[in-house]
């Protein structure tokens, strides 16, 4: 487990709508409609209480927030 220390920055779009192979889970578990997955750089306090800078990758609907956030790979 990790969490995010801050903001993220650099965020991109890389897929929305019919592009996101998880559309179908994410709308059943948590509704929305206009899903998107993002990613971005931030801080995170792993779980051993190491703060590292990493990519991260998380889908986000409007009034539901970021969702399935992971660490794609370590910037440092």
């Amino acid at each position: 487990m990790f969490g995010v220390v801050g903001e993220a920055t650099d965020i991109e779009v890389i897929a929305s709508g019919r592009g996101i192979k998880r559309l179908k889970h994410l709308r059943k578990r948590y509704g929305g409609r206009r899903w998107r997955k993002l990613k971005g750089n931030a801080t995170v306090r792993l779980h051993t209480g190491v703060l590292r800078r990493a990519e991260i990758h998380w889908y986000e609907a409007h009034g539901v927030g970021k969702k399935g956030l992971k660490i794609k790979r370590f910037l440092d």
